[in-house]
């Protein structure tokens, strides 16, 4: 019986596995993995008995409710980046999906993990393709601009001068989700 509360945790993995394949293949992550995993995270919680969720002690739904709302809020909190061109669609629909499963309560967690990862493999990225300087002259540019337009009552935030890369951000968003998910499997508390 004790291999069950493994099964949520293999899929996520599978399904997050796959879209960094894709997104590293083709900077594309397919809209039938977000969509089947995001329906799979919802019937999950649907159809598993009331727990503290899907990878915490006792396993188990957290509602349908919380699924949902994970699902939202995943999606809202990187359209943003989406607007304004920072980050790719898919990337978006991804982090909802990942919402599905974690519920409303963990998708902020994951979320802020999410960016850490994001950032440091953006660095990485970027040092490794000889384009750091432009990424760093980018956020730069941002942070002063973004600064200004706050202190003049405007909250505009500039686009970068020019890219300084393209990023499969589907790593990141795996990495950190994996991280907050098999500490909560294993801990039972989320890394913040």
């Amino acid at each position: 019986m004790y291999y069950i509360t493994f099964l949520p945790l293999l899929l996520l993995a599978a399904l997050l596995g796959a879209a960094v394949w894709h997104d590293v293949r083709s900077r594309r992550i397919p809209n039938a993995i977000v969509f089947y995993g995001a329906l799979l995270g919802l019937t999950l919680h649907l159809l598993l008995p009331a727990g503290a969720g899907l990878f915490a002690a006792p396993m188990g739904s957290l509602g349908i409710a919380s699924s949902l709302g994970g699902l939202a809020l995943g999606l809202l909190v990187l359209m943003p980046m989406y607007a304004f061109r920072l980050m790719g669609a898919g990337d978006v629909k991804l982090l909802s999906m990942v919402g599905a499963f974690v519920g409303m309560g963990a998708i902020m967690p994951v979320f802020v993990i999410v960016l850490a990862f994001g950032g440091l493999l953006a660095l990485v990225f970027a040092a490794r393709q000889r384009r750091l300087l432009p990424l760093l002259r980018n956020t730069w540019q941002m942070t002063l601009y973004s600064g200004f337009s706050a202190l003049s009552g405007k909250m505009l935030v500039a686009p970068p001068l020019a890219a300084s890369g393209r990023l499969p951000y589907a790593i990141a968003i795996a990495g950190g989700t994996m991280l907050c998910v098999l500490s909560l499997h294993f801990r039972g508390t989320l890394p913040l």
